[in-house]
């Protein structure tokens, strides 16, 4: 079980030295608007991937009158220091300077639910796959290597395609077609494991967020046309290379992994049709379901939720809070109102967050 026993934050946004030791279930922060709740879920997010989920201007998120921000974690097995400068960044780990960001993504791992990333349920093709991938690299980490690769790959050919180089294009065509039928393998695979625990576990929950339930399924779109067979790498060349002076007039590929998208479905009714309530309720099902995997692998995902009650009445709150205790995660969310249906049993630590200073209450 990944769990941060100490946090610091120092210049980030309006956290300034502010040091935290949350609990290892429920942490929760009450704040009104504009005193630094969102600002906290983003420091620890940006903690596990190196990046925020709001924005990708730096100069956002430092302090002003500041030129970096440095987060800290304590967990039971390591240390964490990131420093963040305007044009560079310093990832530290039991003292020993981090490379590979991947590498962090699996040491704390960290599930998000808050409407600013965007609901995956009726959401962009780019949200989607965000999520996907988020969790197809924790069951299988060595995922992340021909991410790289593919995205690599496919600027090459892009390139080459941009300039009218044909003699070259055949060797990244095979290239590109043995890396993306790695990929969609791997989405495919993670996908039946995401409906088999759907399936099994999760309909029971379904039951008590929803009436009348009968079908909550979801479809992997490959990226590819579907004459291809987007596990089969020969598929994938075959179809490049027949369709080569298509591609040379377009200048760009349009197709691949980095097309994928994910259809969702209510008792058969395409997520485009179902009311904005639904299309929220059934991405937090999805994503429960992706830490519900996670912990049967092994890895117990620290659970981030921002602005809770402003997405969900409090009968969903209560299910979806106990739901998230029986799987023993480390929860940090927050929220305006300070009466939440939280079990008085001790496990919930809360804290106040006033113009980005955090009290324990």
């Amino acid at each position: 079980m990944t769990v941060i026993n100490k946090l610091f934050i120092n210049q980030f946004r309006n956290l300034n030295n502010q040091l935290i030791k949350p609990g290892k279930n429920i942490n929760l922060f009450i704040a009104d608007n504009a005193q630094g709740k969102t600002n906290l879920i983003e420091a620890i997010y940006y903690l596990g991937h190196n990046r925020s989920f709001k924005t990708k201007i730096i100069k956002e998120l430092i302090n002003i009158d500041n030129d970096n921000f440095q987060l800290n974690a304590i967990t039971d097995t390591h240390k964490i220091k990131l420093e963040k400068y305007r044009k560079k960044t310093i990832i530290n780990i039991n003292q020993q300077r981090l490379k590979n960001t991947s590498e962090l993504a699996q040491i704390l791992p960290i599930q998000i639910i808050t409407p600013d990333k965007g609901f995956i349920v009726n959401g962009t093709p780019k949200n989607k796959r965000s999520y996907l991938d988020w969790g197809v690299f924790h069951v299988k980490p060595t995922i992340s290597s021909y991410f790289k690769n593919y995205n690599k790959t496919l600027k090459n050919i892009n390139l080459l395609l941009l300039s009218n180089k044909v003699q070259e294009l055949n060797f990244w065509f095979l290239e590109i077609a043995k890396i993306s039928a790695k990929i969609n393998q791997a989405r495919v695979d993670y996908t039946n494991q995401l409906k088999k625990i759907h399936s099994n576990e999760i309909l029971p929950l379904l039951s008590e967020l929803f009436n009348s339930v009968k079908i909550f399924d979801y479809q992997l779109k490959s990226g590819w046309p579907k004459e291809v067979n987007a596990s089969d790498y020969q598929s994938i060349y075959q179809y490049l290379t027949q369709n080569k002076t298509f591609l040379l007039k377009t200048k760009y590929l349009n197709y691949g992994p980095h097309k994928a998208n994910i259809k969702f479905f209510l008792n058969s009714k395409e997520e485009f049709f179902l009311s904005r309530g639904q299309q929220k309720t059934l991405s937090i099902v999805f994503w429960l379901t992706q830490i519900l995997i996670l912990v049967k692998s092994g890895t117990n995902p620290i659970v981030l939720i921002d602005d809770i009650s402003s997405e969900l009445d409090e009968k969903k709150i209560k299910i979806i809070l106990h739901y998230l205790n029986t799987l023993n995660v480390q929860i940090f969310m927050t929220n305006i109102n300070p009466n939440l249906p939280l079990n008085k049993d001790g496990n919930t630590n809360i804290f106040h967050i006033n113009k980005g200073v955090i009290t324990p209450l």
